[in-house]
């Protein structure tokens, strides 16, 4: 019988949906994807996309159903501006935001090219402000209130987004951003952990506290410094964030944006909170973009990794065996069409056992006796030994004319 914890795609823990685990979860009937790709994922060390990649990318996370795109910041360069312009444009389903910092000449770029919002940046802690841009305090005032209700006035979806936030003092930063809302203008505002700095037990504080300061819909942009991006993003969707940044399997900033990918996940099956994505473009997205790049994530990288459905384990070969066929998730936790992997299947290493030979045999037509089998395992691990990896078909065919002759 299927539950929310349970059902033929997946399958996590009950405990997850207890009543009283569930108690303080205050998550909104709608959260929405703002990626942050081709903006902040470009900004990782070495990545450049160019005009045509960055409009290949944006029609795949339209085909996955992405809400919002921020596809680039004009001011970067003449072809950020064209990619920007183009991807407007083309009207491909998500709403398309640009960045821009607290300055109407970045505003006026944004409005050129056609999009329907902006992202609009300031320092908002005293030790950014004072030491990194070496402003007074009362200049980042008065620019971040002249450019939002500058965005504003012009029919741009204004989301201000106070760099730093994260560090700053909390009465400080929320005095500058009543400010803003009061003179200046945003729908919306971004709680920017910067640096990556938050752990997910203060996360349902700031929410709550900055709801209680200001009446506007809530963002999330978290860096994945200390790898809390996910449990973050999820802690502030459960206080009632309802719209939350991420970018392609973590791409950005040093260690990284939110990655999608696990969010919609883990929401999807742990939470029970679909956001209306097609799931199983997920992987396929991912790999593009690592094509682009040149940058491959590791192979047992969370729904994306090329070996993540790969089984060595000789114990796991026969739950395989003895499972897979008919009841897939009492080996994994989903499906792995639901993100687009590709199907379990039992591979030949170092740690096989007597059932992974057993598979293989059959896989080839052949037979072989206990005794031979346990040869083929010795003979297995001492080839995967020998090259520092996988052992191929070729390479079994090989070993298994060895023993059986």
């Amino acid at each position: 019988m299927a539950s929310q914890w349970r059902t033929d795609k997946w399958f996590v823990s009950p405990w997850n949906y207890l009543p009283e685990v569930r108690a303080n979860l205050n998550l909104p009937s709608r959260v929405e994807i703002h990626d942050v790709t081709l903006r902040d994922g470009e900004q990782q060390a070495g990545i450049i996309f160019t005009k045509d990649e960055k409009i290949r990318i944006a029609e795949a996370l339209a085909e996955v159903g992405v809400h919002r795109i921020e596809a680039g910041m004009p001011a970067v360069s003449r072809e950020d501006t064209e990619a920007v312009k183009e991807i407007a444009r083309r009207k491909l389903g998500p709403k398309i935001f640009a960045f821009a910092r607290c300055m109407k000449e970045d505003v006026d770029r944004a409005l050129e090219c056609g999009v329907d919002g902006v992202v609009v940046e300031i320092p908002s802690s005293v030790h950014m402000i004072e030491r990194a841009y070496r402003w007074p305090l009362e200049k980042a005032i008065e620019r971040s209130v002249e450019a939002t209700r500058y965005a504003h006035e012009n029919g741009l979806y204004t989301v201000f987004f106070p760099i730093d936030f994260s560090r700053a003092d909390f009465d400080w930063v929320m005095n500058l951003i009543e400010t803003v809302a009061k003179e200046g203008h945003m729908d919306a505002l971004a709680v920017v952990d910067t640096f990556g700095g938050l752990a997910p037990h203060a996360v349902p504080w700031l929410v709550q506290n900055i709801k209680r300061r200001i009446n506007k819909p809530l963002e999330v942009h978290f860096h994945d410094d200390f790898g809390m991006g996910v449990a973050n993003t999820i802690m502030a969707i459960a206080a009632g964030a309802e719209v939350v940044h991420t970018t392609i399997t973590g791409l950005g900033e040093r260690a990284g944006n939110t990655p999608y990918e696990e969010l919609v996940l883990a929401l999807l099956t742990m939470y029970g909170l679909d956001m209306g994505l097609r799931t199983e473009k997920l992987t396929a997205v991912s790999r593009l973009v690592q094509q682009i790049t040149g940058q491959e994530v590791p192979w047992n990288r969370a729904v994306v990794g090329k070996y993540l459905t790969k089984i060595e384990s000789g114990i796991i070969a026969g739950w395989y065996r003895n499972v897979y066929e008919s009841e897939p998730t009492l080996l994994m936790p989903y499906v792995p069409e639901l993100v687009g992997q590709e199907p379990a299947d039992v591979v030949l290493g170092k740690n096989s056992g007597s059932e992974s030979i057993s598979i293989w045999l059959s896989r080839i037509g052949r037979q072989a006796s206990e005794e031979q089998v346990q040869q083929l395992v010795d003979k297995v691990k001492e080839r995967a030994y020998a090259k520092h990896g996988l052992v191929d078909v070729n390479e079994f065919r090989q070993l298994v004319d060895e023993v059986l002759g």
